[in-house]
């Protein structure tokens, strides 16, 4: 293939055809105005379900109020099910032939996957945005400083970012609908056994710890302490460091998918 840029050139050519492709998937949201219904009207529901339905049963370890400690667990659970939406889109480019398309064309290797990622997190921004007032509006508070809240924002869309380039390479390896089914399976349990909902010290020893150390524990712990809302506490070294977990996990994450994400786009067979 001829025309690909090399050395300092490289940089500018990824931005411009990323940036063209990111146009490309949002102008395909706005065309497809459900699948933004449906994006912001999930976390909505969650919201509405736990904190009418089955908060007025939970406790605080420590006491305070369980919805102030709920809602930023479930904004971490919205930002983790974002992994199944991107998985889904990813497959669904790929069984019409979109990426073989664009696999064939002079394009940036890893464009394609860049702006779809970008695309992606400025959707889960706007939904993160209307999850906030939905809280807000149903009684939740965060008594944190300024910096505090937009560091805790910064913290969820981190790992949103690192759950969508585990669902772009998932969807990458197995392009079947099938799969993407069992993953959102998946997701449940992943998500229970965490301290989204409950204070991860009330579970048997093993399972305990396997909450603690959930990637997504310490994104929600962490989103708690920005806040000012009340948490769960813990005397693992991973729960008494929240933050800084908060930050280690998706980085390793990202790490870890984002170049498995490009080897495995330009090894897909045309």
């Amino acid at each position: 293939m001829t025309g690909i840029a090399t050395g300092p050139r490289r940089l500018p050519w990824v931005v411009s055809d990323s940036a063209v492709l990111t146009g490309r998937y949002l102008t395909h949201l706005r065309a497809q105005p459900v699948e933004l219904a449906n994006a912001l009207g999930f976390p909505i529901l969650m919201v509405l379900m736990f904190a009418f339905l089955l908060g007025g049963m939970m406790a605080v370890p420590g006491g305070g109020d369980y919805r102030q400690s709920l809602l930023p667990g479930l904004f971490t659970l919205t930002m983790m099910f974002g992994l199944s939406t991107t998985m889904v889109a990813v497959v669904t480019d790929a069984q019409r032939g979109i990426t073989d398309r664009f696999r064939s064309m002079p394009m940036a290797p890893g464009a394609v996957l860049v702006g779809r990622a970008v695309a992606d997190l400025l959707t889960s921004a706007i939904a993160l945005v209307v999850l906030l007032l939905v809280a807000l509006a149903v009684g939740w508070r965060a008594t944190g400083a300024p910096g505090g809240f937009a560091a805790a924002v910064g913290l969820l869309l981190l790992l949103r970012l690192a759950m969508l380039w585990v669902g772009i390479y998932l969807g990458l390896l197995v392009r079947t609908a099938g799969a993407v089914t069992a993953v959102q399976v998946f997701e449940w349990p992943f998500a229970f056994l965490s301290g989204l909902f409950v204070a991860p010290m009330t579970m048997p020893p093993v399972v305990s710890a396997i909450a603690e150390w959930n990637p997504i524990s310490s994104t929600a712990a962490a989103a708690r302490v920005l806040f000012g809302n009340p948490g769960w506490g813990g005397g693992s070294w991973v729960a008494q460091h929240p933050v800084l977990m908060a930050v280690v996990w998706p980085l390793v994450i990202i790490a870890v998918f984002g170049p498995l994400s490009v080897n495995r786009y330009r090894e897909m067979s045309r």
